[in-house]
């Protein structure tokens, strides 16, 4: 998920990812992971926490201002299990457009690359 700042408002987290905070912790279906006192004030909670302790990878563009959170892989153990792409469309080599939902049902791989 795509955010602004390191803090993560709750209702968006349970809305966009399936983890809810709770008393116990981090919370998904019957699956809870605890999480350190203060890392949720009852609104958000600390987009570094939630990384730690769901091994979901947390990536900073400085120069933007934007931090993305991925999906946990702390219960699964694969990263990937658990993430949903938005549909977007790319100009082709030859310049058309291509969506990504024109791939839908099918197992993607999507190579980014950047300079930095």
């Amino acid at each position: 998920m795509l955010l602004t700042e390191p803090r993560v408002d709750l209702g968006a987290l349970a809305a966009r990812t399936g983890w809810s905070i709770k008393p116990e912790g981090a919370c998904c279906g019957d699956q809870c992971i605890p999480l350190p006192a203060g890392a949720s004030d009852g609104t958000t909670v600390d987009a570094r926490v939630l990384s730690e302790r769901l091994g979901a990878p947390l990536v900073v563009d400085d120069k933007h201002g934007l931090w993305a959170l991925g999906p946990a892989a702390a219960v699964t153990g694969r990263a990937l299990t658990t993430a949903v792409a938005p549909d977007v469309s790319l100009p082709g080599v030859d310049g058309t457009p291509f969506q990504l939902s024109s791939m839908h049902g099918r197992k993607v791989l999507l190579v980014a690359w950047a300079s930095w």
